[in-house]
């Protein structure tokens, strides 16, 4: 899942990330415990959401606020601290979590009787199936996951390299669809050409298998609808992606066809804050007056910031090691030359970036795109460090090209993130090369924006964390080619890397009965991308956040990314 520059998306190994919470700050907030309810809860959020589509969701944080409170699916993660609890899927929708025959080839969910929409009509098979079938509509449905592009089972198109079925708006292909998923009655049915062992936890995590009112979709134009079928529903029913958006009762939700364990909903209300800066939220917070008291936020603290938390205000933060790796991108379509990408690595000071973002209070560095919380993880895939400049000066010099080489970085602007792109630009220009830096002030566009085929800049970063426990979603969904390049589209192959050998590991990869052979492939995989430098860790965020003194058993997304959980969250009724 990906993660926005002010540390915004991912499914940790939960042992290890259950181990960072234990020992976080803010541990006495977790004993102020209610199961009352009522109150307002107000939820920060410095950069605008590209998407509450559930279909085109793909931002970690979000992904998981809306499962806990509009959103629900045929499993779920529940509300758990326990390392094995939190990261297996529970009912949700459905009756169990699911059955599975044909060596994990096909999975079979019976949705529950009573489940409704907002609008009190029955939720359906069809609603599931419509709702994977968008994701088939790579020309509409932008910027989500597609691992159901690759797994279920539609022939491919070999002009295009995508399957024959090309979504619910063009229909081409649509019987190989109806033959892949299949309705009877409650029951639906998924038919995938390689075994598929983790979908339930696939779909806990992610959206792309929710269900989706035909009747409701309006293709693009439906990026900001929420049709709820959970415990509230948006005000208006159309987010604002500038200001955010308020969340108040759903009256057609039953809590008798849902688990506490997965979501309590006890909040009156949650209102949704879009667009302060990290300094202003943090401000509020620590001031902790009127509605802040009833505050949280996504946002860590910036260092300018630090100072500032003491005494009553430091036992209302948490500090936790997040389950996401920020990275370059190399652009392949401009970085031709091996030569010149290995000096862009060799010449990269990871030490002054982490110093420039705070120093080891917000950050760790990272030498693997895999976070360490991940099996597959490579502790010195990539060197790390200072870099060294003369060297990188003196490979580019053997590459054949014009001195001094132009860059183009792009990245989305904070005071912070500019902080840190000038000590890049300030390492690279002492390794030869003429750098333009292109910060993005309007973050809310900015995945779309790399993700377009005719992205312009050489280096482009982003962040990423696996989207279940495991390595395979983690370099298979950001630089297989054959899913994510489309004409539209680059998806999360930012820098339309294309590798035949790495694409065939990657088969071997989901192929493979065992989890040890498994990894074993992702690893060449990843060992791959390091020889091509199709990207080049930098660190590793670490989460430290504040909230206000009446929020109730405040504790942070073990299950899916270190961010609070608004799952079990309640606030003093004092609040409203």
């Amino acid at each position: 899942m990906a993660s926005y520059r002010t540390k915004a998306l991912a499914v940790a190994t939960a042992a290890a990330l259950a181990a960072t919470l234990a020992a976080c700050g803010g541990g006495s907030s977790n004993a102020n415990s209610s199961t009352k309810g009522g109150g307002t809860l107000t939820y920060y959020v410095r950069s605008a959401y590209e998407h509450t589509d559930p279909q085109r969701s793909y931002l970690g944080v979000e992904m998981t606020n809306f499962s806990r409170t509009v959103y629900r699916g045929l499993v779920a993660f529940p509300i758990s601290s326990d390392p094995t609890v939190a990261t297996t899927p529970v009912p949700d929708l459905a009756t169990n979590t699911g059955t599975s025959t044909d060596n994990a080839k096909t999975w079979s969910y019976t949705i529950k009787n009573g489940v409704k929409w907002q609008d009190g009509k029955a939720i359906t098979c069809d609603d599931f199936k419509y709702g994977a079938s968008r994701t088939f509509a790579t020309d509409v449905i932008t910027g989500g996951p597609n691992y159901i592009l690759t797994y279920l089972d539609i022939p491919t198109d070999a002009k295009t390299g995508l399957p024959a079925y090309d979504g619910p708006y063009k229909k081409d292909g649509q019987a190989l669809f109806d033959k892949a998923i299949t309705c009877s009655g409650n029951t639906i049915t998924y038919h995938f050409k390689k075994p598929w062992p983790d979908f339930p936890e696939a779909i806990a995590a992610l959206h792309m298998m929710d269900p989706y009112r035909a009747d409701k979709d309006q293709g693009d134009k439906s990026n900001y609808q929420i049709f709820s079928n959970g415990p509230y529903e948006l005000q208006g029913g159309t987010w604002n992606k500038e200001t955010g958006g308020t969340f108040v009762r759903n009256p057609n939700y039953s809590a008798s066809t849902d688990s506490p364990n997965i979501r309590k909903a006890l909040p009156n209300e949650i209102i949704f804050k879009v667009g302060q800066t990290s300094e202003q939220i943090t401000d509020q917070l620590v001031a902790n007056a009127g509605a802040n008291k009833g505050g949280v936020t996504q946002q860590s603290i910036p260092s300018s910031k630090f100072s500032e938390v003491l005494g009553a205000t430091a036992s209302r933060t948490v500090s936790v090691t997040s389950p996401y790796v920020d990275y370059l991108v190399l652009n392949f379509k401009r970085l031709t030359n091996l030569k010149v990408r290995q000096a862009i690595a060799m010449s990269t000071d990871d030490t002054a970036w982490v110093a420039a973002g705070g120093g080891p209070k917000a950050y760790k560095p990272a030498t693997d795109i895999v976070s360490p919380l991940v099996k597959g993880y490579q502790a010195n895939l990539f060197p790390g460090g200072s870099g060294n400049p003369a060297q990188a000066k003196a490979l580019l010099q053997s590459a054949g090209v014009p001195m001094p080489y132009p860059l183009t970085y792009t990245y989305p602007s904070t005071p912070t993130a500019d902080a840190q792109a000038r000590v890049l630009q300030s390492a690279w220009k002492a390794a030869g090369f003429k750098v333009t830096l292109q910060g993005v002030a309007n973050s809310d566009v900015y995945y779309t924006n790399i993700q377009q085929p005719d992205q312009k800049a050489d280096l482009i970063w982003a962040g990423w964390g696996a989207d279940w426990p495991s390595a395979i979603t983690v370099t298979a969904p950001l630089f297989d080619s054959r899913p994510n390049l489309t004409p539209k589209s680059n998806g999360q192959d930012y820098g339309a890397y294309k590798s035949d050998p790495f694409n065939a590991l990657v088969d071997k990869a989901q192929n493979s009965s065992s989890l040890t052979d498994q990894t074993t492939f992702l690893q060449q995989a990843d060992q791959l991308l390091a020889k091509d430098v199709a990207y080049i860790p930098l660190d590793i965020p670490i989460f430290y956040m504040v909230h206000g003194s009446e929020v109730l058993n405040y504790t942070n997304n073990a299950a899916s990314n270190g961010y609070p959980d608004l799952g079990p969250i309640d606030v003093a009724s004092s609040v409203k």
